[in-house]
């Protein structure tokens, strides 16, 4: 499997507004939620991925709780 073929996938179940959002990347899928959620899990993936960059790590090489703790830590309150 090639690193092309991981990605991160997020998926919003708050909109009610009947908009069809989708935000996609070369390393993620967000897909779904009202305008503010999808606007923090699209702020939360890219956060994310600059943190991997800075640490030379991707989504084949990283720990999963080093991830989710990335995440944790990227993700607007």
């Amino acid at each position: 499997m090639s690193q092309e073929d991981i990605k991160i996938v997020g998926l919003g179940l708050d909109s009610k507004d009947g908009h069809k959002r989708i935000t996609q990347g070369d390393r993620f899928t967000l897909v779904g939620g009202s305008e503010e959620t999808h606007s923090k899990m699209t702020e939360t993936v890219c956060k994310t991925f600059e943190d991997l960059d800075s640490r030379g790590k991707n989504l084949k090489t990283i720990e999963q709780k080093e991830l989710v703790d990335l995440i944790e830590k990227n993700t607007p309150s």
